[in-house]
């Protein structure tokens, strides 16, 4: 719950502040935002089968931002930025899609 009520506060916050994403770091920031969308859902997913603890969720949030960004770092670093890039996304993606299929199977009891 704390995790879905810190996502709307973030989204919240953006839409009032509009905050400016400095042009070097815009690349990252979609990547960043998936990473995070992953976390959220996956402890969703825990909170729901009741295996949820905030430290892991923490760790679990940060942890995806900074290593999906620092993967997409180093691809533009060697020149195949647009390669991994797309990479991290299908990877997560298929997490986030895995998460949110567990989490309808748990509230639907199908």
């Amino acid at each position: 719950m704390i995790a879905a009520l810190g996502l709307l506060l973030g989204v919240v916050l953006g839409l009032v502040f509009r905050p400016e994403v400095p042009l070097g770091l815009e690349p990252y920031l979609p990547i960043a935002v998936v990473a995070a969308l992953d976390a959220v859902f996956g402890g969703l997913r825990a909170y729901l089968d009741g295996i949820f603890d905030d430290k892991v969720f923490v760790v679990s949030f940060v942890s995806n931002v900074v290593i999906a960004a620092g993967i997409v770092y180093l691809g533009d670093r060697l020149g195949v930025g647009g390669q991994l890039s797309t990479g991290v996304i299908v990877v997560l993606g298929i997490r986030i899609f895995s998460n949110v299929a567990a989490i309808r199977r748990h509230l639907f009891h199908a």
